[in-house]
């Protein structure tokens, strides 16, 4: 089985995911934006008991665009956001794609919110689904 793991920018959080993701997505809602600090947030999500976070982390709670509420976990040191659970999406942990620093991590099948979408960005990604 395919174990990843991601860690927070000053490697005092680790989270362990077994296996391949359930889903991979990109989402351009507002809150994603401000919250990943980019023009949208790149994450993969994972059934809760195969994810294992080691190491100090606080945690936040928000409601997001579609009414649904996310509480964050970030690493009490540094801040990165390691992962994350949406109440819409029960038993699932996502994990931003970008705390896996892996280049080959598989593309994103899904784009969400697009109507939100910086102007200049092209997704290409074969196969990938897009919402507005």
């Amino acid at each position: 089985m395919t174990i990843r793991e991601a860690r927070c920018a000053c490697g005092q959080v680790s989270v362990e995911c077994q296996g391949d993701p359930q889903r991979v997505s990109i989402c351009h809602c507002l809150n994603c934006q401000r919250r990943s600090g980019s023009a949208f947030a790149f994450q993969a999500r994972w059934p809760q008991e195969r994810v294992a976070i080691t190491g100090r982390t606080a945690w936040w709670t928000k409601q997001g665009e579609s009414g649904s509420a996310a509480t964050f976990t970030f690493c009490a040191d540094c801040g990165t956001t390691v992962a994350y659970r949406a109440d819409s999406l029960p038993g699932l942990i996502a994990v931003p794609v970008g705390t896996f620093a892996d280049p080959l991590f598989p593309a994103p099948e899904y784009s969400v919110y697009e109507q939100r979408k910086h102007r200049w960005i092209a997704l290409t990604a074969p196969g990938m689904v897009h919402y507005d």
